[in-house]
């Protein structure tokens, strides 16, 4: 029986890069853009991969977990600056941070001089919580990419920070200044 692609580990190979669908022009082979396409679909799936492999979704969901790491690293905030800078629906975000209190993650708090405005605060099993699955994904990361040299590490994470920063920019603020810190 042939192992399945995904559950071995290994990773499909990649179709050619030849002519365009539909008979247009014919892409070069190393096409820059239709690389990056392949990849970033590879790319998404890998993190798929990864999530279901690991048991930290049972601690606390990638959700929350960007939410919470978004809170500690810049500060309590209301639900729709919170959800601008996840580029969040703010009903969205109500309701991941309602979901989230009641799990005793976050602490909604309405402060003068506007009392209609909560701010939300994550409490202090939010942010163990939040740091024991940063800690569990970078060492994974640590694991995964070992043998890289410092410069590897530093240039894709410059790279992922960049096409972050680009998504934000065309999809969060619109080419808006102060778009999401990555």
């Amino acid at each position: 029986m042939r192992a399945h692609p995904e559950r071995a580990g290994a990773q499909p190979p990649a179709p050619a890069e030849g002519p365009a669908v539909g008979g247009g022009a014919a892409a070069a082979p190393q096409d820059p853009i239709r690389r990056i396409e392949r990849q970033t679909a590879v790319l998404n799936r890998n993190f798929e991969l990864l999530y279901r492999r690991t048991a930290i979704h049972d601690r606390l969901d990638r959700a929350g977990y960007l939410l919470l790491r978004t809170l500690a690293d810049d500060g309590r905030m209301d639900i729709r600056t919170l959800a601008d800078r996840l580029g969040l629906d703010p009903s969205t975000a109500g309701r991941q941070i309602a979901a989230m209190e009641r799990a005793g993650l976050v602490e909604r708090r309405c402060e003068p001089p506007d009392r209609r405005r909560a701010l939300i605060t994550p409490t202090e099993e939010g942010l163990a919580r939040a740091e024991s699955v940063r800690r569990e994904r970078t060492d994974g990361f640590a694991r995964l990419l070992a043998g890289w040299s410092e410069d590897d590490l530093r240039t894709l994470g410059e790279m992922f920070a960049r096409y972050n920063e680009a998504v934000a920019a065309h999809h969060l603020t619109g080419g808006r200044a102060g778009a999401p810190p990555a």
